[in-house]
């Protein structure tokens, strides 16, 4: 199978992740880094044996098909646009962009120069996901009718040394954690059709509780706290509270009530973990899990064994680019992910509901078989 060359540009932690877990696919072969920091670039080339260039000269690399965007949250829009002005395919780390007017700049340039652009998050295509998908879609628990979905913490600053991006508009809880719940609800639901919200912040101010900043505090410019109701084109409706502000709760990632059952579905930041189905008059049962394999262990991370598969929607990308067909993590169902989250974050501030301007197609199941021909 012919390999597509791959150029990273940014070096910072996500970097590992990508290099690490690119040579389990077919098709990709990473061959440069970059970074604005040329010493971060040679760092992390000489640890896996890659070529370190400045971002110029890797956009300019012919030995490049696709690059990666692993840049701060406030280049992602420049940077991938100067990747598709390189006649370049583009993958970005989430969120692809922090306004829909600028991921429509994207979708107009890809079409015109007839580019691929793909976004992170890919963990709806772990083995649980995907098993949760096959349950809904085999009708199991009948037609979802209402549900829940909940990120509720106490917000990265206990464990960040440097968290003042977090609380500056276009993070928060909703555009930082957000990209993981909206592509999941996505993937089980389809678009959605509109969006109210109410939104506040518990305190002006963080305290930093960890590194050489320890007890300083930081300024909380975003709202911490988002309560949302997100209305379907399927009918269903899904209240989404994303929460910085939350000690402790009993709450799960994802309830979805059917005609015939509940169904649990585990946390969307992680490609593993457990499934639950309850039928009408039953208990919750775990679902044994299926011989996905973007299920199994293949990480120990602090003790704590997961299954991790980050660079699989990239992979997805590239084969569905030389196979002509639609790539899961598509720019169509980012772009309507960044429309869902701001238009949460406008209901917020108007107190009005707010009809989506986009839509998107479902995307398709990523079943065994499928998954399995993704990998080397």
């Amino acid at each position: 199978m012919t390999k597509l060359g791959i150029g990273i540009i940014g070096c910072g932690n996500i970097s590992t992740a990508y290099l690490k877990l690119a040579p389990l696919f077919k098709g990709l072969e990473v061959r440069a880094v970059a970074d604005i920091n040329m010493e971060a670039a040679t760092a992390r080339a000489a640890e896996f044996n890659v070529k370190a260039q400045s971002v110029d000269d890797l956009l300019a690399n012919p030995a490049l098909d696709i690059v990666i965007n692993l840049t701060i949250p406030d280049a992602h829009y420049p940077i991938t646009k100067r990747i598709l002005e390189a006649g370049k395919h583009a993958y970005s780390e989430k969120p692809l962009v922090l306004t829909l007017e600028q991921g429509t700049t994207l979708r107009d340039l890809a079409k015109a120069k007839g580019l691929s652009v793909g976004c992170a998050p890919d963990t709806f295509l772990g083995g649980a996901h995907q098993q949760a998908r096959a349950i809904l879609d085999e009708g199991t628990i009948g037609e979802i009718t209402t549900g829940n979905a909940a990120i509720q913490a106490h917000g990265p600053e206990s464990w960040h040394p440097s968290p003042e991006f977090f609380y500056q508009p276009g993070a928060g809880p909703v555009m930082d954690m957000g990209p993981y719940y909206i592509a999941t609800l996505i993937n089980l639901l389809g678009p959605v059709k509109r969006v109210g919200a109410l939104t506040s912040s518990a305190e002006a101010e963080r305290t930093i509780g960890s590194g050489p900043r320890q007890g300083q505090k930081i300024k909380v410019n975003t709202p911490s706290n988002i309560q949302a109701l997100l209305e379907f084109h399927s009918g269903a409706t899904i209240s989404f509270s994303a929460s910085w502000d939350v000690w402790h709760h009993k709450r799960n990632h994802f309830e979805l009530y059917g005609t015939k059952g509940t169904l649990y579905v585990p946390d969307p930041n992680f490609f593993g973990g457990t499934v639950e189905v309850a039928l009408a008059g039953g208990e919750a049962q775990v679902q044994t899990p299926w011989d996905h394999p973007f299920g199994k262990i293949n990480q120990n991370h602090n003790g704590r064994e997961l299954a991790n598969y980050r660079t699989a929607g990239l992979a997805d990308m590239a084969q569905a680019h030389m196979e002509g067909r639609d790539h899961r993590c598509s720019l169509e169902r980012t772009l309507h992910g960044v429309d869902v989250m701001t238009s949460i974050l406008k209901s917020g501030e108007t107190g009005q509901f707010v009809t989506l301007t986009t839509t998107c197609t479902r995307p398709a199941a990523l079943g065994i078989a499928e998954a399995r021909a993704l990998l080397a």
